[in-house]
């Protein structure tokens, strides 16, 4: 089953010089392209951007492989690409667990191996952890009359 990596690319850091073109995989969906592009149109709809802060007006359009969502600011519009991308490899990927192995059946006539329980430990009983400890500290002189 092929893995879908959902990719959101937006403009990054503020002012005209120091914005950068970012991108980064939001999340992963196994299953169909058409699985994949139904939660990412999910994701664009909520997806809430660096810039603007506090946008005036939101639109989504739909293209090929996802999703463009602009945003009109105070002063300038800004615009996300959420774009469906199908995972080919990954060089840091988990080892798949072997499976199983079935347990060995018991051969006829002798008895099941014991099954091992962990011992019931009782609780144990409340502490009175600060039962040395004053409600009032004495270096706070309150307990002297006033």
């Amino acid at each position: 089953m092929p893995r879908w990596g959902l990719l959101v690319e937006q403009n990054l850091g503020f002012g005209g010089q120091r914005r950068v073109w970012s991108a980064g995989v939001m999340e992963h969906v196994d299953g169909t392209r058409e699985e994949a592009l139904e939660v990412l149109r999910q994701r664009a709809e909520a997806y809430r951007p660096v810039h603007p802060t506090s946008p005036k007006r939101r639109r989504l359009y739909r293209e090929s492989d996802g999703f463009v969502l602009v945003l009109d600011g105070a002063w300038q519009s800004f615009h996300c690409r959420f774009t469906v991308i199908e995972q080919l490899y990954d060089s840091a990927a988990p080892e798949p667990e072997p499976p199983a192995l079935p347990e060995p059946e018991p051969e006829p006539g002798q008895p099941p191996p014991p099954v091992r329980r962990r011992p019931v430990v009782p609780p144990e009983p409340p502490r009175a952890w600060d039962a040395d400890v004053p409600e009032v500290p004495s270096w706070l002189d309150r307990d002297r009359p006033s």
